[in-house]
């Protein structure tokens, strides 16, 4: 495991090469899809998904280009679309980002997956029924969410420097903010990573080490971003789909807070609280579909065995309990009845001891 440590100048080197590299040169536009910026300017538009074995959808974005030269950092909400808010968060930072004052570009992605947004579906997409944070890197040929990845990977990911995969509490899931730092035995983009998962500013974050390592079968966000090269985080921040102030607020500080830490704008990251790390994690799932009954809220700590809930049967007789498979934090818990077999109902994460 890789121990954590202080934030280190690590991202900031990496990626203020880009900057450098285009000093004393005219600063062109910059375009993502058919949505071309110049320099200085803000401007809006989507990205199109084409019809394939489905129908196809559309992808609203914002690139802030701004007037100065810069590293290219990708900010994504909208992944699942019951997750409400990191898409508040970013419209108001689409309206707060002065680009005359940006160093570098910012490609806002403000809902990912339109159909489950507009349907209000959590996790699965109404279309094909498939996960988007497990298809990446997607497929030209591919169901609609296949496509949708195809699209962020090859016009945003593959675009940006650097990346943040916003997420909160599903429509199902009451939980505690916290942050992923991702593993992928890069050295140089682990460290940056961790630079920006601290500068975020939640103060639970998970060390995960058990991302996939192709490439070419990445399945989440954020990994296809670190397979390639860039260094990226996934937040979490609300609760049950809500759309409270608490939370937006949240999501909004930690997106300035990365953009000060990459120097992108004047000042630097708020001082956050000190962080606890997990240095490992469990989802828990369920082996029957009938209803969970949570014993536990979000943020609880529990001890190995700990009953985390209930299951019971469509009549209301208990067929099962969930219990913690070690003592740790609670991070999320379902808070609402239905569960499908095989379906998240906990997650459980373990608190690292003190380096």
């Amino acid at each position: 495991m890789v121990q954590p440590g202080g934030l280190g100048a690590c991202v900031v080197m990496l990626l203020l090469a880009v900057a450098s590299s285009g000093a004393g040169q005219e600063r062109g536009p910059f375009s993502v899809g058919g949505v071309r910026a110049r320099a200085g300017e803000s401007t809006s538009g989507f990205l199109e998904v084409p019809r394939g074995v489905d129908e196809g959808t559309k992808i609203p974005i914002t690139v802030v280009h701004g007037a100065r030269p810069g590293p290219v950092l990708a900010l994504i909400a909208g992944t699942h679309g019951y997750e409400y808010p990191p898409i508040l968060a970013l419209q108001r930072l689409r309206r707060e980002l002065a680009p005359g004052s940006l160093s570098g570009t910012v490609i806002l992605v403000h809902v990912a997956n339109l159909p489950s947004f507009l349907k209000r579906t959590i996790y699965y997409s109404p279309v094909d029924g498939k996960n988007l944070n497990r298809v990446y890197p997607g497929k030209p040929d591919g169901t609609q969410s296949e496509r949708i990845a195809y699209v962020i990977t090859r016009e945003v990911i593959d675009r940006a420097d650097a990346l943040a995969d916003l997420h909160g509490g599903d429509g199902n899931e009451a939980l505690r903010p916290y942050s992923y730092w991702m593993q992928s035995g890069n050295p140089k983009v682990d460290e940056a990573s961790k630079g920006m998962v601290v500068a975020f500013g939640l103060d639970h974050i998970v060390i995960d080490t058990d991302r996939p390592r192709d490439p070419s079968a990445s399945v989440y966000t954020a990994n296809t971003a670190v397979l390639r090269g860039k260094p990226a985080i996934t937040t979490e921040t609300g609760r049950v789909g809500a759309s409270d102030e608490e939370s937006i607020t949240l999501a909004l500080r930690g997106c300035w807070n990365l953009l000060r830490h990459l120097r992108m704008v004047e000042g630097a990251p708020a001082s956050p609280a000190p962080v606890v790390w997990l240095d490992k994690f469990e989802v828990l799932r369920s082996p029957v579909t009938g209803m969970f009954h949570a014993a536990v809220k979000e943020g609880n700590t529990v001890a190995t065995g700990a009953v985390l809930g209930t299951l019971t049967d469509l009549f209301g007789g208990q067929v099962g309990e969930v219990r913690a498979p070690f003592g740790g934090i609670v991070n999320y818990v379902i808070a609402t009845p239905p569960i499908n077999e095989g379906e998240p109902v906990a997650m459980v994460s373990h608190i690292a001891s003190t380096p």
